[in-house]
């Protein structure tokens, strides 16, 4: 049995449905389980002193490209849109191998958990013939941070002659994508409480992918209890497209192959009228805000106030990194609140509100609301420590369950929990070396920049 204490905690925002804040209290942890918040003082292999320290569940990120890492800030795309900046990109991506894969979901993760995130979905859509056991190698990465991992078998089935985005190299067919499909799901999907990795079916969006693969992946994904994810909504040239291909809207064209329900999220979301969303709500289906990356490529602001009004499950990701240019959660949550009171003044998502999508929203949206995004006995003991003390926070506690938007964080948490372990420590990552990480990740970037 491992038993983590932490003590004397400031204050602790839960993040439950009660909305409990807990002031001075103890955290005790067994076996990567939470077992009490109270003055419980139980004995424990780790005591850490929680004097002064802000408490808050893990973060989920419910949307992530983790092998963009390796292409961003690339002076070639920094002004395009998504379809010219996809084009664009595919010609890089199209080279990505199992140690681009590994190397990226590790420094992706480690910069994740510096900033307070425990839970990642990644959404890899890219798989070259000869490339290697791509899945095989996040769950190896994740395994070596010491993140809980959320994968998807990603596809995509139409090249640019089949008037798709992508290259022929980074396609496959539908039956070669639904045997692969059920081989990842059976080696790495672990469907158990509290488990570290699970597998969902993602391919990547309705102008990449065919009416068939989309149907086949639903139902796949429904024999074997997993959830199914891809793009949505994101772009006016999206709806486009589908209007003039497919003379029908997204959202109603995705409902007719099966995407629909509580088994189901989108990223994204940007475009939807206001005839669809009742839709979304009456079904249970989840939506992934990333407000960073829908910026950066003009897409637009989804109508994330009136979609927590109508109690459709919202999450919060950062996309990917080559559209968002990092990995920080945190920063999403800040922005995510400032864009909404720009955008919907005294309707927006409270900063606290805000707080619950990135925690409790991810959660719902990965269908993992009994295990992790809120803090409760009986949950994993997935949370972050932020000290109340450092400079840039001064007389800015007094509401901790909306600091972190209102003001946010700036530089790494003091500590983050995952399982029960402490994977990062005074804003370090504990089980690696940072500086020998991001150099060997550095030489492979440029390497598989080059070509």
């Amino acid at each position: 049995m491992s038993r983590l204490l932490v003590r004397n905690i400031e204050t602790l925002v839960s993040c439950d449905a009660r909305d409990s804040v807990y002031e001075q209290v103890n955290l005790y942890c067994e076996d990567g389980l939470i077992r009490s918040i109270g003055p419980a003082e139980p004995e424990a292999d780790e005591v850490i002193d929680g004097t002064d320290m802000l408490c808050y569940p893990g973060l989920v990120n419910a949307h992530h490209h983790l092998y963009q890492i390796f292409s961003r800030n690339l002076p070639q795309v920094q002004n395009m849109e998504l379809f010219d900046w996809l084009r664009t990109l595919y010609e890089i991506w199209k080279n990505v191998d199992a140690d681009v894969i590994g190397l990226s979901t590790m420094v992706g993760l480690g910069e994740l958990m510096k900033n307070g995130c425990t839970t990642v979905f990644d959404h890899n859509y890219v798989f070259p013939a000869g490339a290697g056991d791509l899945m095989g190698a996040q769950v190896q990465a994740a395994e070596r941070v010491g993140a809980r991992m959320h994968l998807s078998r990603g596809s995509m089935d139409l090249s640019k002659k089949d008037s798709g985005l992508p290259p022929d190299s980074v396609v496959q067919d539908v039956d070669q994508i639904l045997a692969d499909s059920v081989e990842c799901i059976q080696r790495y999907h672990d469907a158990s409480f509290q488990s570290m990795h699970r597998v969902a079916l993602a391919p990547c969006s309705p102008f990449s992918v065919s009416a068939e693969l989309l149907r086949q992946s639903a139902i796949l994904a429904r024999e074997y209890g997993v959830r199914l994810h891809t793009h949505l909504c994101e772009t006016k040239d999206e709806e486009t497209y589908m209007l003039e291909s497919r003379g029908i809207r997204p959202l109603a064209y995705m409902e007719e192959l099966g995407w629909i329900g509580p088994d189901v999220w989108y990223a994204h979301g940007i475009h939807f009228n206001a005839d669809e969303l009742p839709l979304l709500a009456r079904t249970g289906t989840g939506i992934c805000h990333c407000p960073i990356s829908n910026m950066k490529l003009s897409s637009g602001v989804a109508r994330i106030p009136e979609m927590l009004e109508m109690g459709i499950p919202v999450g919060l990701g950062v996309d990917g990194s080559a559209s968002n240019d990092g990995s920080n959660l945190l920063e999403e949550l800040r922005v995510a609140f400032l864009l909404h009171r720009l955008n919907s003044s005294d309707v927006a998502p409270s900063a606290y509100q805000m707080l619950k999508v990135a925690t409790m929203g991810g959660a719902l949206v990965l269908g993992r609301a009994d295990e992790i995004g809120s803090l409760e006995p009986g949950k994993c003991a997935d949370f972050f420590l932020v000290d109340s003390r450092r400079l840039e926070l001064v007389g800015a506690c007094v509401d901790p369950s909306a600091v972190l938007g209102t003001v946010g964080l700036k530089g790494a948490v003091d500590l983050t929990v995952v399982n029960g372990e402490v994977t990062v420590r005074d804003g370090r990552l504990t089980r690696v070396d940072e500086r020998a990480l991001a150099d060997e990740a550095n030489k492979k970037a440029m390497s598989y920049l080059e070509g």
